[in-house]
């Protein structure tokens, strides 16, 4: 989430000030990402440092100093929206991190690590499901957070079933690969066979 994208998102529709920008923030974000006003100005004092908003000029920094976008902010924030996030390189996830090293430590049942981790999951879906039918109809905003998580929370959970199926056929290749060593004789009872057979 950039929140100083957003904010300057905020001040394309007009001049506002500092606890305003907090409370649309809120508002507009389903009020899912809290916001602290300090927050807030240091994250106003950098757009301004950056050329991208002005204030009006007043030194101090309460909570009624106003700020307006500059043309610099209108082109930062269009090319903003219009940039696709970067996608070349995997983002560090704990999920998917606390998966790979269960499969590398042998006295610890992998499924178990991940069954739990699916269990709750699945809660966490049926309280956004719920949350989502509670929630009025012409919340667009809140319906449309709540869908990002319930789609991110389903990509998770069907990670998680891929996950449980590949360690599974891993799990079985390594049994039928022991099985298979085991029924085969030995080096040195094979050099007695053919030792005995050259007789």
């Amino acid at each position: 989430m950039s929140v100083r994208h957003a904010l300057l998102a905020l001040l394309s529709e007009g001049p506002k000030y500092g606890l305003q920008l907090r409370q649309e923030f809120e508002a507009r974000t389903g009020e899912v990402w809290p916001l602290n006003v300090g927050q807030v100005y240091t994250t106003l004092q950098r757009l301004e440092r950056d050329g991208f908003v002005e204030s009006d000029g007043s030194d101090d920094e309460s909570p009624q100093k106003g700020f307006r976008i500059t043309a610099a902010g209108d082109d930062e924030l269009v090319g903003w929206l219009h940039t696709p996030g970067d996608i070349g390189a995997p983002p560090r996830d704990e999920l998917v991190i606390k998966v790979l090293i269960a499969l590398t430590l042998p006295e610890l049942d992998v499924q178990d690590v991940i069954q739990v981790h699916r269990r709750h999951l699945i809660e966490a879906m049926q309280q956004y499901t719920r949350l989502k039918a509670d929630a009025d109809e012409d919340d667009v905003t809140l319906a449309l957070v709540i869908d990002a998580e319930l789609f991110r929370l389903d990509a998770a959970v069907r990670w998680l079933d891929a996950a449980a199926a590949r360690a599974k056929r891993r799990t079985r290749r390594g049994a039928a690969s022991t099985t298979a060593r085991k029924s085969q004789p030995s080096p040195a009872r094979r050099a007695a066979r053919s030792v005995e057979v050259s007789r």
